[in-house]
């Protein structure tokens, strides 16, 4: 006979057994609700990826019932796009918690919704948890579309002053061009000899400023043609130190401050004493009552946390800086200083090129600009130039077309060009040094002549020729034939990458349009000379 201790027992473990089933099929309830009322879509499918149950969310999202999908795999309704990107999510599901993985769903519309994954397996099944996140995407594709047309609208707003800067300048240089030509004719069909002279001048200076404006749009473009050369920058800033000094004036101290042991840099030479020049300009001007400016080397190694921060690759650089003591740059100018036709001179007393020249000359030889500068404490702005791993030859002084002697070889040029001004202007140069010249306006026509058996002691082409070839194009074809052909490019954009950035094969060189009549039939007369000895030393 039971004691009524054993009967209380056993009344309280069935009371515990009823409440554990009350809570087991409350928490099942409550699992049902989530299920079903949850704004996600829940899904279990097994580790081939095959639907074993879906929520009503995934109806309501989707528009695919269970008996839809029930027994069907995840990729009859993923988009082609994404079944590589679910294939992989699907593989790591089946072993360990999925991180967050973003694809999209057919809907039984024909449209397609995003839908952002979450999963965890679980036995033999993976239990996975979507968010829909086609508004969000929607709303950052919009997002985007916008970003990109302000950007369109500012590069046009550059471009438009860009353009109007430049026509603005070149219409001024125009007007005395061509009113300095009329009057030439006017006073040569008068009679008036003596104002000829004048006028010849003023056209040719406005010829210069027109060439020296074109050719700080290249620099800032990145497209002037460069003539890298392996340079002692300590050597050439100290080269400019008295001509620096004159164009400053007496009440501002210029002080160079060369690095000891300063690397090289391959650079050109000329564009970097422009360069420096322009900065020194620049620097003056900052300093209206007197001052000091300093100019200075250093060897820079950069990490990679420098290199970021100064927007060029890592590794060795030398510095080139330019310091003033005078009124200092807001943090507004210096965010626009390279910007062209952006300064603070008023009107008539600057371009606005000179620092957009300096940015586009430092990007093309590799390196970096960067100022640095507060409001009444000066400026400092530093030209970064790669690390030339090389000797620096010495200086060689060009020989000067009058030194030349005329030719009495019978040497022959071809000429080829598709301006027949440029033609005209090499083919009287060339007849002025006793050359014979032959005229091609087009690459056919050129390689044909090439080609021939014709005698032809030096190529003088452009670059950016018709005929279906380029300048180079057609030089490489008649090495074929030709393969000690000197070839001198001529060139009023720079297209280094068709030349070989600067690197050019042996026997060749280039000129950049407008050139001097002078530095034109020098480097001619010299190429020519060069060619002839070589010729002779391998005869002897």
């Amino acid at each position: 006979m039971e004691t009524t201790a054993g009967v209380q027992s056993q009344a309280d473990l069935a009371d515990l057994n009823l409440d554990l089933e009350r809570q087991v099929a409350e928490r099942s309830r409550e699992r049902d609700r989530l299920w079903r009322n949850t704004q996600d879509i829940q899904v279990i499918i097994n580790g081939a990826g095959v639907f074993q149950a879906v929520n009503p969310a995934f109806t309501a999202i989707l528009g695919w019932t269970l008996e839809d999908v029930n027994g069907r795999s995840v990729f009859d309704f993923v988009l082609p796009e994404d079944e590589a990107l679910t294939n992989r999510a699907l593989e790591l599901a089946r072993v360990e918690n999925l991180p967050v993985v973003e694809n999209r769903y057919r809907h039984k519309d024909g449209g397609f919704r995003w839908i952002s994954w979450v999963a965890a397996p679980e036995a033999e099944l993976i239990y996975a948890s979507g968010r829909h996140i086609t508004a969000e995407k929607e709303q950052a594709e919009t997002l985007s579309r916008t970003e990109e047309a302000l950007r369109q609208a500012q590069k046009m707003e550059a471009v438009g002053q860009l353009t109007g800067g430049l026509a603005h300048d070149f219409n001024n240089l125009l007007a005395g061009i061509s009113g300095s030509l009329e009057l030439m004719q006017t006073r040569i069909q008068q009679g008036r000899l003596t104002d000829v002279d004048r006028y010849m001048t003023a056209a040719q200076g406005a010829a210069k400023r027109a060439a020296a404006l074109t050719h700080r749009l290249l620099a800032f473009s990145r497209r002037q043609t460069l003539d890298p050369k392996p340079t002692n920058v300590n050597r050439l800033a100290a080269g400019m130190q008295e001509l620096i000094q004159r164009t400053v004036g007496p009440n501002i101290q210029v002080e160079v401050v060369g690095a000891s042991g300063l690397w090289p840099a391959l650079v050109d030479p000329s564009q970097l004493e422009n360069a420096l020049l322009n900065l020194c300009i620049n620097a003056r001007d900052a300093l209206p009552d007197g001052g000091r400016i300093t100019i200075e080397t250093a060897n820079k190694w950069l990490d990679e946390q420098a290199a970021i921060k100064q927007a060029i690759p890592e590794g060795q650089y030398l510095s080139l800086c330019v310091t003033d003591t005078g009124v200092g740059m807001s943090p507004e100018v210096i965010a626009r200083a390279f910007e062209p036709f952006f300064t603070t001179k008023p009107i008539g007393e600057g371009t606005g090129l000179g620092l957009s020249m300096i940015y586009g000359f430092a990007q093309q030889s590799g390196g970096q600009v960067r100022i640095y500068s507060e409001v009444g404490q000066g400026t400092t702005v530093c030209i970064y130039l790669p690390r030339h791993y090389g000797e620096v030859a010495d200086d060689d002084v060009s020989m000067r077309a009058s030194d030349l002697p005329r030719s009495e070889q019978g040497e022959t040029v071809l000429v080829v060009d598709d301006e027949p001004t440029v033609r005209m202007l090499v083919t009287d140069i060339l007849e002025d040094l006793g050359y014979a010249a032959i005229e091609a306006g087009d690459s056919a026509t050129g390689l044909k002549v090439l080609q021939s058996d014709v005698r032809i002691d030096l190529l003088v082409t452009d670059v950016g020729l018709p005929g279906g070839m380029n300048g180079r194009q057609m030089t490489d074809a008649a090495r074929v034939h030709r393969p000690d052909l000197k070839v001198l490019f001529i060139t009023g954009y720079a297209e280094n990458a068709i030349l070989g950035n600067g690197q050019l094969a042996p026997g060749m060189a280039v000129l950049t349009k407008p050139f001097a009549i002078d530095t034109m039939a020098a480097r001619i007369r010299s190429m020519i000379e060069a060619a002839r000895e070589a010729g002779l030393q391998r005869r002897g």
